[in-house]
């Protein structure tokens, strides 16, 4: 597997085509969620893209402080259906939180889950900071990792 970390004006279309589609195929298609899927985010993020055989398999953004939230934020967490439960998304999520420890030094960290996976995120060492809440008809926390503490 390859990992390529990518500002948006350096995907490729290609990529980008690709980006949006596994995107719509989970999180509107299989979550059987209408909403507007691309948002104005992707501009102002990073982008961590996992392939296998060149075919995308994993993605993640990363806003940047001021993008979505007041910290820098993880947001559109998705795994290809086939390469699920043998970890690649808790890697993702790690290496998100590091590539934010890179480029903004050690500052808390927001996002926005599924109410369901709660339990993963916090396993990841995020914290919930809001009552679930409805959020285009899909149960949603926000969560938030702190500055670690030494």
């Amino acid at each position: 597997m390859e990992w390529k970390v990518k500002k948006f004006d350096e995907l490729t279309l290609d990529e980008l085509y690709e980006v949006l589609k596994l995107r719509t195929d989970v999180f509107v298609v299989e979550q059987s969620c209408a909403y507007g899927e691309v948002d104005g985010h992707d501009q102002g993020s990073l982008h961590l893209i996992v392939t296998d055989g060149g075919e995308i398999v994993a993605y993640t953004r990363i806003a940047g402080p001021g993008e979505r939230y007041e910290e820098p934020s993880i947001g559109r967490v998705v795994v290809r259906p086939a390469y699920r439960g043998n970890g690649l998304a808790r890697k993702l999520v790690e290496r998100a939180k590091e590539l934010i420890t890179e480029h903004w030094g050690d500052v808390p960290v927001r996002l926005q889950a599924q109410h369901h996976l709660e339990p993963f995120y916090r396993s990841c060492g995020f914290r919930s900071i809001s009552e679930p809440y409805d959020d285009e008809g899909v149960p949603h926390i926000d969560m938030r990792l702190m500055v670690s503490e030494g």
